[in-house]
């Protein structure tokens, strides 16, 4: 059977299809009685962009991550989806490829076709979360912060305590030639990576060359390229946190090719844990996290902002992170690894 048109609720109730539509919108019309006998009687069902209209919600929030690859961020989607489901809001995921343009550009877009956001803003000096706070969206910051995050709740991870424990975890093997590959520097988790990392070292009295921090963009290519800098080194590191998981990829990419062996030439930790981890050889430390926790938590908190909460004060919560030691990790080598490495291939 065919289901029943606006048309068919005019023709039923004596109105033009304007006025339904006018009603339907929530205006006052003389009609209104009228309309509704002949929408219960047909058992109409206006449609979802109807509804759109007369109550002011799409029934969709915004998922807004910087790098839409990184498993990270999908077990952040698949967090988020397990809550949207059980309210029957649908998600629209944007990527901005870790651009503030691009961000810009989509949060404009969706301003007005969302009910809330989720936003992983690009850097630390982004507009886009005040933007949203002037346009009255509500909206949860996840994974990273902003100028303006004392006016959204915000969800993250320990990323100082996690880095600083990785480089911890390196030092009991007995490294002190430690360096690391950082992600961007301008947002809150490399920053944070970053000032654990120089913490631990700090805390052990060592100071190290400024080639051992190198900027890999938290892109697999930039893992790639830094880990060729370092081990080109004429005194490389004995040990490497990477500050994620794309990155580390990158980085042992470039470890294969070279032909350094892991730990007995080089110790690598990283950040994040990834599938791929527990099946390499040897398997990858990591410090790990509870990645679809994070998205779970935020859209919680994000529906809560978009039904009666709004005028609670922000929240900022910090989730724990834990080191998940497997095998990539072992005490420095006895012999240099330029001189074991004489005739590898470049």
């Amino acid at each position: 059977m065919k289901a029943p048109t606006i048309a068919d609720v005019a023709h039923e109730a004596g109105v033009s299809v304007s006025t339904v539509s006018r009603h339907l919108r929530g205006d006052r019309v003389r009609a209104a009685e009228g309309i509704d006998r002949a929408v219960a009687l047909l058992r109409y069902r206006p449609s979802p962009a109807a509804q759109s209209l007369k109550s002011g919600k799409t029934g969709a929030v915004a998922l807004v991550v910087p790098d839409v690859t990184n498993p990270f961020f999908a077990a952040v989607v698949r967090g988020a989806e397990s809550i949207t489901a059980q309210g029957g809001h649908t998600i629209f995921l944007a990527n901005t490829d870790e651009s503030d343009a691009r961000e810009a550009e989509v949060v404009e877009d969706l301003l007005t076709r969302v009910d809330g956001m989720l936003l992983a803003p690009a850097s630390e000096d982004n507009p886009s979360p005040q933007r949203l706070a002037d346009a009255g969206v509500p909206t949860v910051l996840i994974d990273r912060e902003a100028p303006s995050t004392g006016r959204f709740d915000t969800v993250l991870i320990d990323n100082h305590g996690g880095a600083r424990s990785a480089v911890e975890h390196l030092l009991s093997y007995g490294h002190e030639r430690i360096a690391t590959i950082a992600g961007t520097v301008n947002s809150t988790p490399g920053r944070f990576r970053l000032e654990g990392y120089r913490a631990a070292l700090a805390s052990h009295s060592i100071e190290l060359p400024p080639d051992f921090v190198q900027i890999g963009g938290f892109k697999e290519h930039g893992g790639y390229q830094s880990m060729l800098r370092m081990l080109a080194l004429p005194d490389p590191p004995t040990a490497v946190f990477v500050a994620n998981n794309t990155m580390t990829i990158g980085a042992l990419r470039a470890i294969k090719d070279i032909g350094v062996r892991i730990p007995d030439d080089l110790s690598v930790i990283g950040f994040d844990d990834h599938p791929f981890s527990e099946i390499l050889d040897p398997p990858l430390t990591v410090i790990d996290r509870p990645m679809e926790q994070q998205g779970a938590l935020a859209m919680r908190m994000l529906l809560s902002r978009m039904s009666n909460d709004s005028w609670r004060e922000s929240r900022r919560v910090v989730l724990d992170v834990r080191l998940t030691e497997r095998a990539s990790c072992g005490p420095p080598r006895s012999t240099p690894m330029g001189a074991r490495r004489k005739g590898a291939r470049a």
